[in-house]
């Protein structure tokens, strides 16, 4: 693969800027595609215009890619009908009444807030999984009870990956898993685990959001957005589209919060259910679940979510299969802008691998790092590689084969640097506009995207500076 240096950063750079600047997130996308393809064609507009339009296609020549995207319209359909059908209005109703119970106000706030962290946390099998409960099941909470929309999405993303990577017992878990075995360790899940004791900085997220939750102490642009007393910024525009945010529960139906329980309970224990289905069985049951397709895995869950609801709803006559139908579609059609949103950001991804973005990077950190330093430039690298990808299992693949080689040429702690690697990785999942993670946070939460990202960008920078001041101190210490 060509490395292209200093120019590979350019693309990746300039959407970030462009996104966080403009706000205009497609834009600056197709910006950054465009500029770095057009480096990729030598300076050619022409070309650089063709290379742009073939790299969008290319997307779905890699199947996991099509299956999130699928998997993104399909959520779109079961969102609509358990909105629809009375669940959410059900779940809603009996949330508050217990908390009615429990005592008004800021303490309700807190309770909710908190019972929203733990169920991310709950529910560490797969982000996504994880990401799309929380949204869906306090979002009409949380608007009930005039939270920001930025807070609930701070708190879905903010537990998602950092309990994925701490309980490794996933499909996260199988894919670093077989990164360090490609490394020769003898015993890649223990090393795995090993370095789990020192991850601090998804240990460092979960710390910082139960701190603000129950302290109330918010800093930045989420300071601002508990200030306005509105559960949107004027002028914000959600990710999800009006169609699927507008559905309302049908007339003269009994809400019931059955009917949003069972399909989202259906589709967190399906997950483990397909992991275990596509991964390799020769070796146990654990072995499989940690094997399986994630991508295929989270599909076939919401899918048959889908067809749960389906059959439930249909069985009380609450609606008809013809309008099932047509409201699925309808919630998809208000999926399409993310979907638009998905294929721009997996493109850019593979662009950054083309132009050697990360390597680049990993390459020139590499030459000024002493022992001492090298977990803290391990977790800072990986955190500007993340961030410039938005992929953390792309920054896993990158820098686990920078951090191990280094690290035990280096005579330094090797659980430290897979540990660095890791956490830098879960960094760019909470800062960069295009990771996937990021935009189905801002779609499940209903949250204007770059909204999401401002917000929660300050306590992601606090968690890593303080991360990279224990690097630096067990570095030094010589751990």
């Amino acid at each position: 693969m060509e490395n292209f240096g200093l120019l590979s950063l350019l693309p990746p750079v300039l959407a970030i800027g462009l996104a966080l600047v403009t706000r205009q997130v497609f834009l600056s996308l197709l910006a950054g595609l465009w500029v770095g393809f057009l480096i990729l064609a030598g300076g050619n507009p022409l070309d650089g215009t063709f290379g742009t339009i073939n790299g969008l296609v290319d997307v779905f020549t890699d199947a996991g890619n099509t299956r999130i995207i699928i998997f993104t319209l399909v959520v779109g359909a079961l969102i609509a009908l358990i909105q629809r059908s009375g669940g959410v209005q059900g779940f809603i109703d009996g949330l508050l009444a217990k908390l009615e119970k429990a005592g008004e106000g800021s303490q309700s706030r807190v309770k909710v807030e908190l019972l929203a962290m733990a169920t991310g946390l709950v529910i560490f099998i797969e982000s996504n999984i994880s990401i799309l409960t929380v949204g869906t099941l306090y979002r009409p909470v949380f608007d009930k009870l005039n939270i920001p929309r930025e807070k609930l999405a701070y708190i879905a993303d903010g537990t998602s990956s950092p309990s994925c990577i701490l309980l490794p017992f996933n499909a996260w878990g199988a894919f670093i898993t077989g990164l360090l075995m490609a490394q020769g360790m003898d015993a890649p899940f223990g090393e795995l685990l090993k370095a789990t004791l020192y991850n601090f900085y998804p240990m460092i997220v979960i710390i910082t959001i139960f701190l603000v939750i129950v302290t109330g102490r918010n800093v930045g642009e989420m300071k601002k957005a508990e200030a306005r007393g509105t559960i949107l910024r004027e002028g914000a525009v959600p990710m999800l589209a009006g169609e699927l945010s507008e559905i309302e529960m049908k007339t003269g139906l009994k809400p019931r919060a059955r009917n949003m329980i069972v399909p989202i309970a259906a589709m967190v224990l399906l997950m483990p259910t397909f992991l275990i289905m596509t991964g390799d069985k020769g070796n146990g049951w654990l072995a499989a679940l940690q094997s399986g397709s994630g991508s295929t895995s989270v599909l076939y869950a919401t899918t048959f979510a889908c067809l749960i609801a389906f059959v439930m709803y249909k069985a009380q006559g609450l609606l008809g299969i013809r309008d099932m139908f047509d409201l699925s579609l309808k919630g998809m059609s208000g999926m399409v802008p993310l979907a638009i949103l998905m294929v721009l950001a997996f493109a850019l991804g593979t662009l950054c691998r083309e132009l050697g973005t990360g390597q680049y990077v990993a390459d020139v950190a590499r030459a000024y790092m002493s022992p001492a330093l090298v977990p803290a430039m391990i977790f800072l690298t990986a955190c500007f590689v993340a961030f410039s990808t938005g992929t953390s299992w792309g920054t896993f693949a990158i820098m686990i084969a920078i951090a191990v080689p280094l690290a035990q040429g280096m005579d330094t702690n090797v659980s430290l640097a897979i540990a660095a690697a890791l956490g830098g990785g879960v960094f760019g999942d909470h800062c960069s506009p295009t990771s996937d993670t990021s935009i189905i946070t801002s779609m499940a939460t209903g949250n204007d995207h770059i909204d999401h990202i401002r917000t929660q960008l300050p306590f992601a920078l606090i968690g890593g500076a303080l991360t990279t001041g224990l690097y630096l101190i067990l570095g030094f210490a010589g751990l």
